[in-house]
């Protein structure tokens, strides 16, 4: 895939990535679960945790598509952006529209946030069952979009947990 100067694929562990924002493919409760969510809450400890409960109080969890943002808590990141990547179930509905948008209302937060650098999980292509190379080009044509309508965010990277991931995006 063709990637943009300002945007990174590495292999290795999010949660130990030293940027502003780290972006968490949550689910609609936000109060964690398996894969990318359980790691980053078990690294960010109770103060993500409790950032989500206020987040849920106030608007009843995060929907499909959509962003929010809470404190870093123990991790390198100041922020952590959560996110809803759609449940893929054979590419019905609007699926594609919908992992657009967690990209968008990500980088939409990260700058609102102030943040120059934010790094990407593979959102939607674990339990969620989104074909990895669709989600990837899917990641990589919206990341370079908004990039190069915005100078805000000088460093995206995209962070693949296995050699699967990263071969989709190389």
């Amino acid at each position: 895939m063709v990637m943009n100067n300002r945007i990174k694929v590495i292999k290795g562990d999010i949660t130990k990535c030293n940027v502003d924002a780290i972006v968490n493919a949550a689910n609609t409760s936000l109060m964690g679960g398996g894969g990318v969510d359980g790691a980053i809450h078990r690294a960010g400890g109770p103060a993500v945790l409790e950032d989500c409960r206020r987040i849920v109080a106030r608007q009843g969890g995060c929907k499909t598509g959509q962003a929010v943002v809470t404190t870093g808590g123990n991790l390198l990141a100041k922020f952590v952006i959560h996110t809803v990547g759609p449940v893929y179930n054979g590419g019905k509905g609007n699926v594609v529209e919908l992992l657009k948008s967690c990209y968008l209302n990500s980088l939409l937060l990260a700058t609102e946030s102030k943040c120059k650098t934010i790094a990407f999980p593979n959102i939607s292509t674990g339990i969620y069952g989104y074909p990895k190379l669709a989600a990837a080009e899917i990641a990589v044509a919206t990341v370079k979009e908004f990039i190069d309508k915005n100078d805000r965010i000088e460093t995206v990277i995209l962070v693949c947990f296995d050699e699967e991931n990263l071969s989709v995006l190389m």
